[in-house]
């Protein structure tokens, strides 16, 4: 049995994957999903914040409210990146995935930065406890946000997109201050007035999780934007699939880059020289189809033909000179 790298669907047809629009479908229904549920939680959280004179809660409903802004981006980022390929775009649109995932990352540290800052500032001022049912409100808050990160991040795994994947872990940030928030403020309420700086510690510790969270979703974001090379067992498999195709010698070169959920190959193969033009050229097709068939998230394949050792001729030119 092939192994399949790609569980997801694809652009091109094929009757046994799921059709495009399934992926965007999904997409959308778990970014709104998510926009909905944080406006709730969000205008819950900022007047149980001021009401119940919590730091540590206030800024937390801002930051659900961030996450909404977030959440637009994304929308738009899957959206265009399901747009198909145009005359100034002709290797499509899917690059607006990383790009709306770099943007969600960095939201993740502006929003860890900007807490940290106004817990260190409220801090250092007297202020009284947090009200006790400020607690019941983050239990609510911390089940509901946690049960929607999974929902959203198997959304995004099972289709590899990476800009919901930064939304998931923002509903996960969203859960971690709440949790952080809900210790500071048990704190806060048994230890009495002397201990009301917890609420903003607690706001500050999540706030260095928070921060973790987005760096490490920016640094995918950022390879994928700068044509990093995938993962070795990928470029593996291609040159596997490519090599076995009937008529190729050998893989020379075989270079990938990723795009959203898409793989753009390219590669050189060696054929015998003496074969005809024509044969040459269904060669190369038959290799694009052979790696498109079996991985089906691979959107192009551009083979060029080489002799056979015109590489390995001109490798050793070079060291003679």
């Amino acid at each position: 049995m092939v192994k399949s790298y790609f569980p997801f669907d694809t652009r091109h047809p094929n009757p046994d994957i799921l059709p495009v629009p399934s992926r965007l479908q999904r997409g959308l229904r778990a970014t709104f999903l998510g926009m909905a549920i944080n406006v709730i939680l969000g205008g819950l959280k900022l007047a149980a914040g001021i009401i119940g004179r919590s730091h540590a809660l206030i800024a937390d409903a801002i930051e659900s409210f961030a996450d909404i802004f977030n959440s637009i981006i994304v929308w738009r980022g899957i959206v265009v990146a399901d747009t198909p390929a145009d005359e100034d775009h002709p290797y499509g649109h899917s690059k607006a995935e990383p790009l709306a995932a770099t943007f969600g990352a960095v939201m993740l540290v502006a929003a860890a930065i900007w807490i940290v800052t106004k817990a260190a500032i409220e801090i250092q001022q007297p202020h009284g406890s947090p009200k006790w049912f400020t607690l019941v409100v983050l239990v609510i808050v911390i089940v509901t946000k946690e049960a929607l990160f999974r929902f959203v991040h198997h959304e995004a795994e099972s289709t590899d997109n990476s800009a919901v994947r930064t939304d998931a872990w923002h509903h996960r940030s969203d859960a971690i201050t709440s949790l952080a928030a809900f210790i500071g403020i048990s704190i806060a309420i048994v230890g009495g007035r002397n201990y009301s700086w917890a609420d903003d510690a607690a706001a500050m510790f999540a706030s260095i999780i928070i921060g973790w969270n987005g760096w490490r979703l920016l640094m995918p974001a950022m390879n994928e934007l700068m044509d990093t090379a995938p993962a070795p067992e990928i470029i593996a498999r291609i040159r596997q699939l490519a090599s076995e195709t009937e008529g190729v010698a050998s893989v020379e070169k075989c270079f990938v880059r990723k795009a959203g959920h898409l793989f753009f190959v390219e590669m050189h193969v060696e054929v015998d020289p003496q074969m005809t033009v024509l044969r040459s050229h269904e060669i190369a097709h038959a290799v694009k189809d052979n790696v498109r068939s079996q991985m089906h998230n691979v959107s192009d394949v551009l083979v060029h033909i080489e002799p056979i050792g015109i590489a390995a001729r001109a490798a050793a030119s070079r060291l003679a000179n």
